[in-house]
């Protein structure tokens, strides 16, 4: 049986359902155990969130969780992601989407890898550098691992190098609302639709400078909310971007980011909360970030409260000419 130490894993429940010619029917549940109590436990399901009662639990254990994602999934996660950090400039090969950006942010100037670019793998790679020199910009492919292996290894044989290994993380939003408690002793968070220029002026602090293009890509999805917290003089202690996309309602978390005078008081978790709070109202059911995996602190939050690695990706650079 399940104890208070499985909330947060994956587990699965085996559930009495009826009686049929005197045989105990069962339907079994897999899922995320969001909360256990002494009378039921809940769980983040695919399909949503399924609340059993203890005393129709015929079985239940903890399972391990599945090591490589099926590509399907990958591949709808990352076209989900590229709806919530939409380059203005795309353009496809194949099931290949090639983005332009100006420059700003890795993610909106790389060729996403993902799908058959109905050609070679060579004449695909061939054709992204094409069509990079045409936009006056350096060649980057981004490209999802496992289901991009092949592509990295072509790449690696021409000699392209890789900037650092990102994880796409993911958690239900469920789970996020069970293991970060709200917290009224913090400032609220304030969800507005467009950011003030306080929170343009926090992400440039991290980001470097904004260009116009940025300001576009940031506001550019329809639905897109931007999370302000401040102290009680007015002062801005932390922000973050959230944006819903994509057919499976995935919440994209993106530039959270902490005031250095307010951080380890639990102001990121609240953040967090309020817009998974957010995404719930719109059909939300999963959560996902992307963190680079050296930086270990942004890791370590994320894993606290719930969130793992589903994929990993690494954008890489065409050599110099």
């Amino acid at each position: 049986m399940l104890r208070r130490q499985d909330v947060g894993h994956r587990v699965v429940v085996r559930r009495i359902v009826g009686v049929s010619q005197e045989r105990t029917l069962y339907s079994d549940a897999l899922g995320e155990l969001v909360e256990l109590t002494e009378t039921d436990l809940t769980l983040a399901t695919a399909k949503g969130t399924l609340r059993v009662p203890l005393d129709e639990v015929h079985r239940a254990k903890r399972v391990p969780v599945a090591r490589r994602p099926p590509a399907a999934d990958v591949v709808a996660l990352e076209l989900a992601a590229n709806d919530a950090w939409p380059a203005p400039i795309q353009s496809h090969l194949g099931g290949w989407i090639l983005r332009a950006a100006g420059n700003w942010t890795g993610r909106a100037n790389s060729a996403l890898a993902v799908g058959d670019p109905d050609r070679t793998l060579e004449a695909a790679i061939d054709g992204v550098v094409e069509w990079y020199e045409a936009h006056g910009q350096q060649p980057l492919i981004n490209a999802p691992m496992p289901l991009a292996a092949p592509v990295n290894a072509a790449l690696d044989a021409r000699g392209w190098t890789a900037r650092p290994l990102t994880l796409v993380q993911t958690a239900s939003v469920v789970a996020l609302l069970t293991a970060i408690p709200a917290n009224a002793d913090l400032p609220p968070v304030e969800l507005a639709d467009s950011p003030g220029d306080d929170w343009y002026e926090m992400v440039t602090e991290h980001k470097g400078a904004l260009p116009p293009i940025a300001v576009r890509i940031l506001t550019a999805v329809p639905e897109v909310v931007f999370a302000h917290v401040r102290d009680t003089d007015g002062s801005l202690l932390a922000v973050a971007r959230g944006a819903v996309t994509g057919p499976d309602r995935w919440l994209g978390i993106s530039l959270l980011q902490t005031a250095p005078a307010a951080r380890r008081r639990g102001i990121a978790q609240q953040v967090v909360r309020g817009l998974a709070q957010w995404a719930t109202q719109r059909g939300s059911n999963r959560a996902y970030l992307q963190v680079e995996e050296r930086n270990t602190a942004a890791v370590a939050l994320y894993g606290r409260v719930g969130f793992g690695t589903h994929h990993t990706y690494l954008t890489r650079e065409a050599p110099a000419n």
